[in-house]
């Protein structure tokens, strides 16, 4: 079966998609790891993999994405109790409309 395909930009993303890019991306993301590509309208955008057990993500950057994802990491850190959290990918459909 062939992965469903998704961009989503930094402005829309979730928090549960948020959680599990800084899974993937714990100490931030590199000039190799985006992908620069055109969009329909030809303007060139960076993006940044994100894979799940049924979808491929690219959730194009910018710099608010880094504030973003700093700012959740803070409220994480703030947060009194640890836990970790279980997400499956019925978690992420979900959120993605």
């Amino acid at each position: 079966m062939d992965k469903k395909r998704v961009i989503v930009d930094y402005k829309n993303i979730t928090d549960v998609l948020l959680r599990r890019f800084t899974d993937t991306f714990p100490h931030g993301y590199d000039d190799e790891d985006i992908i620069r590509f055109k969009n329909a309208k030809g303007d060139w955008v960076n993006a940044v993999p994100l894979e799940t057990e049924d979808t491929k993500y690219l959730v194009k950057i910018g710099v608010e994405l880094d504030r973003r994802v700093e700012a959740f990491l803070d409220d994480d850190d703030d947060d009194s109790s640890d836990r970790d959290l279980d997400i499956s990918d019925d978690d992420l459909k979900d959120d993605e409309d």
